[in-house]
């Protein structure tokens, strides 16, 4: 005779009607799925009438720049690090890229675009789960144009991260936090998440510095966006032009630089290897 331990016997609801936690019970809507994941960053379109997060990521001018100065991508392959809740890779399948490879390493920022991609018929973007420095290390191939915007400053290895975009791409569009000393005086509030700890790292043999920084629990929340680990590392701004130089973009075009982001100076570039170069 069959029988059940009494350690896997659960007691009944109270109320048998009850419907599981887990189970959406209301309309199918797209407003479910949203509701379904916690931490949204970003506001969806306004057309389409979606409560999400704030940031309107969708109308970026950075992205809009980048896309710009670059020209057409219509047919062309595109690598996005990082797409946070794929509201820059709605801007690029906007604009035609024939493929389009968003890595991203967040387990609920994935889960998120996955939901973009859903609501916004994003049908020529790859979601993928997973580290981007090993996606470059392993895959073969090279993008047309990669797309890393607020991603750099988030790296173990900021300098490793460009060696190997490099060899991946034949143009980047960056957009990232950096060091210059000159812009921050001592004092400067936005030292404090700064360990004060500043190595120098060989990079293909090139010296590269690189300056310790901590999240400081930050990553408890659910809409965390950063890093994968706690310490990580910003790279001096006059660091990472020598860096891209170095490695084959010889035309690299500057935009909206701000030495006064409350985060920390920060730019977005643009940087082409030949045949774009002069």
């Amino acid at each position: 005779m069959l029988g059940f331990s009494k350690r896997s016997q659960k007691k009944p609801s109270k109320n048998p009607l009850e419907i599981f936690d887990q189970y959406e019970q209301g309309m199918p809507s797209l407003q479910n799925a949203i509701d379904a994941l916690p931490g949204w960053n970003c506001a969806f379109p306004p057309e389409f009438n979606l409560n999400a997060g704030n940031l309107p990521l969708y109308a970026d001018d950075r992205i809009a720049w980048a896309l710009q100065t670059f020209g057409s991508i219509e047919g062309k392959t595109v690598l996005e690090v990082g797409p946070l809740e794929g509201m820059h890779t709605y801007m690029l399948h906007h604009q035609g890229a024939a493929k389009i490879d968003a890595i991203e390493a967040n387990r609920l920022c994935f889960l998120r675009c996955l939901v973009t991609k859903q609501v916004l018929n994003i049908n020529n973007a790859a979601f993928m789960l997973g580290d981007i420095q090993s996606w470059l290390a392993e895959r073969d191939g090279v993008y047309d144009l990669t797309i890393a915007s607020g991603v750099l400053y988030h790296m173990a290895d900021p300098g490793e991260f460009l060696r190997l975009l490099a060899k991946r791409s034949k143009a980047v569009f960056i957009w990232t936090h950096f060091v210059l000393e000159e812009a921050m005086p001592e004092d400067d509030v936005r030292w404090l998440p700064f360990s004060g700890k500043v190595e120098t790292r060989m990079v293909d043999g090139l010296a590269v510095r690189y300056y310790e920084r901590s999240y400081h629990h930050a990553n408890a929340n659910a809409s965390f966006c950063g890093g994968m680990k706690d310490r990580h590392f910003w790279m001096h701004r006059d660091d990472i032009l020598m860096l891209l130089r170095e490695f084959g973009f010889n035309d690299v075009i500057i935009r909206d630089e701000d030495l006064n982001h409350p985060g920390g100076p920060s730019f977005s570039l643009l940087a082409r290897k030949s045949p774009y170069g002069a």
